[in-house]
């Protein structure tokens, strides 16, 4: 077995210096924020969905739906009649990993089609979210 020797009166620096968060894993493909339809009623599967199974953060105050990506802000309009959506374009969403996502939605049994692009090696997956918003997770690939 061996002993370590007691430290020597070495103390770190305390850093004053105010503390930077790491990025999300998720990136909305848009220029500014993202505003998108939700039936009252749909609050905690669009927690699951977008928070436990993307990585979104929610941002405050709780009474609103509210989702921080990287890079802009997701937020949803919370309607008590039907839900109309304007149409079929799907909201892009840059996740580290496809296949990863591929995984978590298996697992959570949502339902999903895998689509090839027309790059040459693209894929993406397209699906629509628990308030019936049509979503394509793409995996974010560093220039």
């Amino acid at each position: 077995m061996m002993e370590l020797e007691p430290a020597t009166g070495i103390r770190p620096k305390i850093d004053r210096r105010p503390r930077i968060d790491e990025p999300l894993p998720v990136k909305l493909v848009a220029v500014e924020g993202v505003r998108k339809p939700a039936p009252a009623g749909a609050e905690v599967q669009l927690d699951a969905f977008y928070v436990g199974l993307l990585g979104f953060e929610r941002m405050p105050p709780e009474t609103d739906l509210n989702y921080r990506a990287e890079n802009v802000a997701l937020r949803f309009d919370v309607q008590e009649h039907p839900v109309e959506h304007e149409g079929l374009r799907p909201q892009g969403i840059e996740v580290p990993s496809l296949a990863e996502a591929e995984m978590k939605l298996i697992d959570g049994k949502y339902e999903y089609v895998r689509q090839r692009g027309v790059v040459l090696g693209t894929e993406t997956i397209v699906m629509r979210d628990p308030a019936g918003n049509w979503i394509e997770l793409i995996e974010l690939r560093p220039i």
